[in-house]
């Protein structure tokens, strides 16, 4: 049997495999270490000792600048984006018992970005964070209401949920036949997700949202595991069922939507970071799905910026490129 860790705060108590705890602890090291290295790397290069008295206060006023003015805010939002999505992506996992199931699959993100599309093709409004936002609830919304049938069953949400990205992504397409073709460019950088010019304007609200849902998220992490056992089991053992996977699904949607309106639709990072989170702790862990999806974007932004500069390789690409292999081989095993 594996040893366990119990950690207790309050009227909140967290057990972790030990074996989960290590793997989570060195996800986050890489991490930290892959926030060092995206701020260091660029056409002015900063040794990362440098980066890191900056970032503690000790950097010069030059150094600060180019560190906390123009890198680290793109940094963190790769860094908040990925965790919110590889948090996002085990929820929608767990609770449908699905392991094809996550926000990319069915229309959530593609709800986001609809609304966010339509308003730059259709508007002069600069609100298109915010409309991601509510775009992504709106698609979650739906998603609920049209699943349910005396309940919410786990397939049932994702056949709905793929109806729903196809309806959104028909949208999407229709709104790019209508735009000129400055406003198309525009819409298509969201449409393939960029870190590019991300500002403290992003940071701040997606901080707040993952630092006020995650924790929520993490004492709420017993009845993802009952409700991974099925409806009756969980039933059986006190959870009320449908109470549960509402308020888990509607988290998971919000950081979903936050991390839509930051950075557009960043692909394949909320299905494959809890994949790779379980395969590497044995075991569902919704902090090591965090570390998986921000080191995941972190890596991929890095590589895009420095593939072939000057020209940046959008961070949804590249994200693509490494994740639909693994879906493609998890669809693969499916089918077996």
């Amino acid at each position: 049997m594996s040893q366990r860790i119990t950690v207790r705060a309050g009227g909140v108590s967290l057990r972790f495999h030990a074996r989960s705890a290590a793997v989570t602890t060195a996800l986050f090291v890489a991490m930290l270490a892959g926030l060092v290295a995206s701020v260091a790397v660029g056409e002015f290069a900063i040794p990362p000792a440098d980066v890191v008295n900056t970032l503690v206060g000790a950097g010069d006023q030059a150094t600060n600048f180019v560190v906390l003015d123009l890198r680290l805010p793109r940094a963190l939002t790769g860094l908040l984006v990925g965790a919110a999505l590889g948090v996002a992506g085990a929820i929608f996992q767990d609770v449908t018992r699905n392991p094809l199931a996550s926000p990319d699959v069915v229309g959530i993100a593609s709800g986001g970005s609809l609304a966010a599309v339509a308003l730059i093709v259709f508007t002069e409004v600069e609100a298109v964070p915010l409309a991601a936002l509510a775009g992504s609830l709106t698609a979650g919304a739906l998603l609920y209401v049209l699943a349910w049938r005396g309940g919410v069953q786990g397939f049932r949400l994702v056949l709905v949920g793929i109806g729903v990205a196809a309806f959104a992504n028909a949208g999407i397409s229709y709104v790019l036949t209508r735009g000129r073709i400055f406003e198309v460019e525009t819409a298509y950088v969201w449409l393939v997700g960029s870190l590019n010019g991300r500002s403290w304007d992003q940071v701040w609200p997606l901080a707040v949202g993952v630092g006020v849902l995650v924790p929520v998220i993490l004492a709420l992490s017993r009845r993802v595991a009952v409700l991974g056992l099925g409806d009756d089991v969980a039933r059986s053992l006190g959870v009320g069922v449908e109470r549960s996977r509402l308020l888990l699904l509607g988290a998971a949607v919000l950081l979903t939507g936050l991390a839509v309106s930051a950075a557009g639709m960043v692909s394949f990072v909320a299905f494959v970071a809890p994949h790779i989170a379980r395969r590497l702790t044995r075991s569902t862990s919704m902090l090591a799905a965090a570390g998986c999806g921000a080191v995941l974007v972190l890596s991929a932004d890095l590589i895009g910026r420095t593939l072939s500069p000057p020209t940046e390789i959008p961070v949804g690409i590249l994200t693509s490129i490494i994740a639909a292999p693994y879906f493609l081989l998890l669809l693969r095993r499916a089918r077996a």
